[in-house]
């Protein structure tokens, strides 16, 4: 099976100059670094590093913490860290790391994958939520390179799509170091694919700091005082209509209301708005800086990176992808910050999150508008208390403080 995976990646590799070009057209590729997904960089590396990979902004902003530490190791010199996408490299750069700098991860084939371990030296490779890449896992397992899966998520469906070839699968997972899982039925999925070390200790995403607004927002976020606030976080397509739709219905009880949309995939900002603007709706865009009015109905976050500015102002949350099939998206950022959580019925991405929210009173689910109203009117103006927000970080210290110990394992 390897030997058909390499033929499908070097004709991929083959093709990939025109797939580029596509890419670079629809703002999809940077055109200043996309050679390095070939392995060509203008700088050359002399250091062993520890690498990370994070596919894009929430695997990238998941292992921030775990970098911040690690920088602080005197063991550690250098740390690399691949993703895949322009929104995660925008995300780095505002970060301040000293020992650390990122590359785009490289196309998966034979030759790049051995030419990126000789180049970079890792003396451990860290793959964090669901991504394995058959050939850069066999050329590290070929060196003795320590492969480990951090805070490792399979749903069902690509459970079901490894178990096709299950034999080249067993190959796969079998070559993994350590795999930490971050829920149990991950667990169980491993175990089944061929993984043979398996730790569970939980979800990365509980850690989070409680972040507050800077001076400069704080000057910029003024104007939201006069408006009664609530947030639609990670909508996906259509969700936002019904947003639209509920705060109709709680403009009708609350004139002063403004609900703030903050979209999955911000390159939809401009459909959103055209779509909303069908409806009679006033918005305003986060970019445009533009005042808010008193006829103002929904700000619109079209910006990477700021999502927690705006769960500082609110205490209740919709959070998106859980009404569509999409099965959800991680609700914690909003609770660390003081929201109640409004969820759809699909959430079979993050269950056993919503299982610990709902256990403690956090969340609650329905994609019934009429029922979403009376939740939002009644905890619009109540914040989480700090006992429920101290379960959360309590839980995520103790799974940040695990996953560097088994990570600093491997470092010589």
């Amino acid at each position: 099976m390897y030997l058909i995976y390499g033929i499908l990646t070097n004709i991929i590799f083959l093709f990939s100059p025109l797939i580029f070009i596509f890419r670079l057209l629809q703002k999809k590729e940077d055109i200043n670094r996309f050679q390095e997904k070939y392995c060509i960089y203008s700088v050359k590396n002399f250091q062993k590093t520890i690498w990370f990979h994070a596919v894009s902004v929430g695997e990238l902003m998941s292992i921030i913490p775990i970098i911040n530490k690690l920088e602080k190791n005197k063991k550690v010199k250098k740390i690399i860290v691949t993703s895949s996408t322009i929104s995660s490299a925008n995300i780095f750069k505002k970060q301040k790391f000293k020992k650390t700098i990122h590359k785009f991860f490289p196309l998966d084939t034979n030759y790049l994958t051995k030419k990126f371990i000789k180049i970079w030296k890792p003396e451990v490779a860290i793959f964090v939520d669901s991504e394995i890449w058959p050939n850069m896992i066999k050329n590290l397992k070929k060196k003795q390179i320590p492969i480990v899966l951090l805070n490792a998520r399979f749903t069902k469906s690509s459970f079901n799509k490894w178990m096709i070839f299950k034999n080249f699968a067993s190959e796969i997972f079998n070559k993994i170091t350590l795999a930490l899982p971050q829920n149990s039925e991950t667990k169980n999925y491993l175990k089944i694919l061929g993984a043979k070390n398996i730790t569970f200790i939980g979800n990365i995403k509980y850690y989070g700091h409680r972040t507050h607004l800077s001076q400069k927002n704080k000057n910029l976020f003024r104007q939201f005082k006069k408006f009664k606030i609530w947030c639609a976080g990670s909508t996906h397509n259509t969700e936002e209509i019904i947003i639209s739709k509920l705060h109709q219905e709680l403009k009708k009880s609350e004139p002063r209301l403004l609900t703030i949309i903050i979209p999955r995939h911000v390159n939809r900002s401009e459909d959103i708005k055209n779509d909303l603007e069908k409806f009679g709706l006033n918005i305003v865009s986060h970019s445009s800086r533009l005042k808010i009015s008193r006829n103002t109905d929904i700000y619109l976050v079209d910006t990477f990176g700021e999502t927690s500015n705006f769960y500082n102002l609110s205490s209740i949350s919709f959070m998106g992808g859980s009404i569509v099939n999409h099965g959800g998206q991680n609700p914690l950022e909003a609770a660390r910050l003081g929201n109640y959580i409004i969820n759809g019925p699909n959430i079979s991405n993050f269950k056993e999150i919503y299982d610990f929210l709902k256990k403690n009173r956090i969340s609650y689910t329905t994609s019934n508008i009429l029922k979403m109203r009376d939740k939002v009117l009644l905890k619009m103006n109540k914040k989480l208390s700090s006992t429920k927000t101290k379960k959360i970080f309590d839980n995520g210290n103790k799974i940040l403080d695990k996953s560097i110990n088994y990570i600093e394992k491997f470092i010589q």
